[in-house]
């Protein structure tokens, strides 16, 4: 992609999951829940997949394949998040993977593409990696997540001082995710929406977590400045404000789960115009004839 429309900084992204590595452990009951929500996809499909590859899984997505006796290769831009997902990993970029054509015939990206730049591009590569009628099955942030705490950050910052800089990273909609999909040339694709309802006694401990799985800000754009001194305190006190007295912070992670297929021969095609059997016409006369019972 030309520069100028780079969104996050990869570096960064990889020198947050390489810090995070060492911490993981904090919020690996998060990443095991949408990990399994994420696998339960598989439970429902009557076909066994054989080699999957797993991107920014976090070694969550690496377990739950074993278990389901699905051979795993795990890859993570950063080297030391890779090797946490046991032998099999590789340290390799989203934006660039490093496999051959129909490599897999499974591939599964668990809350790990929001931080890509090339969305379109890696999906494409994604579908160039899977075998024919290979599934894709992704999780993502969606909006509105974090939306508090993007709020408050700017509401402070711009009371600070004048201007507002990038501080969460921004999600696409869940509309946005279906719509790819299509582009890239999936077929079958499903967008579904998931929310996991995480609540933290502060807001601070929200800031802890971020850092704990290596979600902090990456935005290319970010100011690069040291903040005002109050500019979190104020922001992660009015944060706080919005949970009801006594309660916990709520901060709901909205999800994208999508789910999509390589394209083969042997999938269901749509009818073209012209080739159906029966008629609107037959169908809505045959309906509006009926006679109610009772005269209701």
């Amino acid at each position: 992609m030309d520069e100028d429309h780079l969104i996050f900084d990869r570096r960064a992204v990889r020198l947050h999951r390489d810090r995070a590595s060492a911490t993981l452990g904090t919020v690996s009951p998060v990443l095991q829940e949408t990990a399994e929500r994420l696998l339960e996809r598989l439970d429902d499909i009557t076909r066994s997949f054989s080699h999957a590859l797993d991107i920014g899984g976090r070694g969550a997505v690496a377990t739950g394949l074993g278990a389901r006796g699905v051979a795993v290769t795990s890859c993570d831009l950063s080297p030391r998040m890779a090797r946490l997902a046991g032998p099999g990993s590789v340290c390799a970029d989203e934006e660039v993977l490093p496999f051959a054509p129909a490599s897999f015939d499974l591939v599964v990206a668990n809350l790990s593409l929001h931080w890509v730049n090339d969305l379109p591009g890696a999906l494409a590569q994604i579908r160039h990696v899977l075998k024919p009628d290979g599934l894709f099955l992704a999780s993502m942030p969606v909006l509105p997540t974090l939306s508090g705490l993007r709020e408050a950050l700017a509401e402070t910052e711009l009371a600070l001082r004048d201007g507002v800089s990038a501080r969460v990273s921004p999600f696409p909609a869940l509309r946005d995710c279906a719509a790819l999909l299509q582009r890239v040339g999936f077929a079958l694709p499903v967008v579904d929406a998931d929310l996991l309802d995480l609540r933290y006694r502060t807001a601070l401990a929200l800031l802890t977590d971020l850092r704990a799985a290596g979600e902090t800000n990456a935005v290319r754009l970010r100011d690069h400045r040291t903040p005002p001194v109050s500019l979190f305190p104020a922001a992660l006190a009015a944060l706080q404000e919005r949970a009801p007295e006594g309660d916990a912070l709520s901060v709901p992670l909205h999800m994208a789960v999508m789910s999509a297929w390589a394209p083969a021969a042997s999938q269901p095609k749509p009818l073209a115009p012209g080739q159906f059997n029966t008629s609107l016409h037959d169908v809505f006369g045959e309906a509006g004839s009926a006679t109610p019972e009772n005269g209701n």
